[in-house]
């Protein structure tokens, strides 16, 4: 959560940082970073931020308007101009002499991110790796933004080159803060375009390190860090020298995004929500499906992810055993400090995040599903000025229940009995989000049957949660579109153009 400071206000003003604060590598800038060089907000507004874990002030950053979007923009147009004609391979070399720098401060970039946004520090590390990883993996990919040859007989020559959009613009989401920032910046950057990404407000502090980290290896411009709200998001939706969108977002962010890139006609890649599903057959251990409910809702970041698997659809014949087991595991799952290497479950975001999730309880407790497990705010004291959510688990869960419908994006896992599967399938689909699915079943061809039949764009058999480099991740319906972690999604950010050379002799003049 963040707090408007008055234009004079510093950080030497404010009181030292306790608790979830103690012992972070802040970053030295809190400002806007574009060109190369950092500025003040051109408003002279900083927000404060605090820890989710505990509600200590940790840092703050500036917040930045449409003032600042425009000189941003206008210095990545300039950096665009010298990386675009980088050769491909040193670009490739650039990229992976950042993901060299990633790896070496990634203790204290995870400690940050644990305390800004309040997922375990024991998870955060893994987040820098895959930022680092994806920087890596388009570096190796330079050289495959190839273009095609058309026959046209010996007459003509007719062919095709991909070249960058221009100006990217990538807005991301608040629960993996430095592996959105890092990694959405890989893909547009190896296919020679410059970034603007806009941080989530309400965990900034790791984009600022990023910048302070990579920023000096690529040409200025190249790479730009703009805080600040809603109304920079807009700035750059509209704004006419952004080429392309991306957001990682919720469903009504990504329709606002749709609606203003619309003006421009920009093309986009989105990365929306999901209320998922995971489908479990009568033929799997109960035990290895119980482990795998359990991992699939992410309860570790309090699940804070779009990709969980929060609607479990159980087989009547496994139901009592396999609830009995999720309840047992999710005992593993203990709210604490996230900033503790020892904590195996974080904080929600923010209040008014943490307020959400227990209306959302609330609701299900009203239209009678049963409660397994959890449910509350735990009573340990040393949490008590976080947001901390038991791990939570309903079963006897209606399709027509909110908590089956609508996406929470918390702790929260709703178990649906079913006995027949062409009504199972029929409710699987019902909603209006496709990102994920994970079916379970020892039965190969109706696993690979089943996932022809569920409409989402990344489908598990016997598996959960887990992302593949090179595989493209990306959702169908409102739950986004466009496909990311492949070459597909560099190739997204490139526009192919033809070139057609006659070979007949132009006849010259006397």
């Amino acid at each position: 959560m963040s707090v408007i400071l008055s234009e004079n206000s510093s950080a030497s003003e404010s009181s030292p940082r306790q608790g979830c604060g103690a012992g972070l590598t802040l970053p030295a800038q809190d400002g806007l970073y574009y060109g190369g060089a950092w500025h003040a907000p051109r408003s002279g507004r900083y927000a404060d931020v605090y820890s989710p874990g505990d509600g200590s002030r940790i840092g703050r950053a500036a917040v930045g308007d449409a003032s600042d979007v425009d000189a941003a923009v206008a210095a990545a147009r300039q950096g665009f101009a010298v990386w675009r004609d980088t050769p491909p391979l040193e670009r490739a070399r650039i990229l992976r002499a950042a993901a060299v720098e990633m790896r070496k401060h990634a203790a204290d970039l995870a400690l940050l991110d644990a305390a800004d946004c309040g997922n375990p520090v024991a998870e955060m590390t893994g987040d820098v790796m895959v930022a680092a990883a994806l920087f890596e993996f388009f570096a190796g990919l330079v050289t495959e933004m190839k273009g095609a040859s058309i026959p046209m007989g010996p007459e003509a020559i007719n062919f095709t080159v991909r070249e960058p959009v221009g100006v990217v613009a990538r807005i991301v989401a608040f629960n993996h803060p430095f592996m959105f920032a890092a990694g959405k910046m890989a893909a547009p950057l190896a296919a020679g375009n410059a970034v603007i990404v806009k941080p989530p407000e309400q965990a900034p502090l790791s984009s600022l390190r990023l910048a302070e980290i990579i920023g000096g290896l690529f040409p200025p411009g190249v790479v730009s860090i703009l805080n600040g709200g809603r109304d920079v998001g807009e700035s750059l939706v509209s704004h006419p020298d952004v080429a392309m969108l991306g957001l990682v977002g919720s469903v009504p962010t990504g329709r606002a995004v749709a609606r203003g890139a619309a003006e421009r006609i920009k093309p986009m890649l989105l990365e929306l929500g999901g209320k998922n599903a995971l489908i479990a057959y009568p033929d799997v251990d109960p035990d290895a499906l119980a482990a795998g409910a359990v991992a699939g809702m992410n309860f570790t970041w309090c699940g804070q992810s779009c990709g969980s698997t929060s609607r479990l659809f159980l087989h009547a014949s496994l139901y009592d055993a396999v609830i009995e087991r999720i309840a047992e595991r999710c005992k593993a799952f203990v709210p604490g400090l996230p900033t503790d290497p020892k904590t195996s479950m974080g904080a929600v975001i923010s209040q008014a995040q943490h307020a959400r999730v227990l209306a959302f309880i609330a609701s299900a407790h009203e239209e009678g599903a049963r409660l397994v497990y959890g449910g509350k705010v735990p009573d340990d004291p040393a949490l008590a000025n976080g947001y901390y959510i038991e791990p939570t688990v309903f079963a006897d869960v209606q399709p027509q229940m909110r908590i089956a419908q609508e996406e929470i994006f918390g702790p929260v896992l709703s178990i649906i009995k079913w006995h027949d599967e062409a009504q199972m399938l029929a409710d699987v689909n019902a909603l209006d989000y496709g990102l994920t699915c994970a079916i379970w079943t020892n039965d190969l061809e109706k696993g690979m049957r089943t996932a022809s039949r569920v409409n989402a764009g990344f489908v598990w058999i016997n598996e959960v949660g887990k992302h593949f480099l090179g595989a493209p991740f990306g959702g169908m319906k409102q739950s986004g579109m466009g496909r990311e972690e492949c070459l597909g999604e560099m190739l997204s950010f490139t526009q192919e153009k033809n070139i057609h050379v006659s070979l007949r002799r132009v006849a010259t003049q006397r």
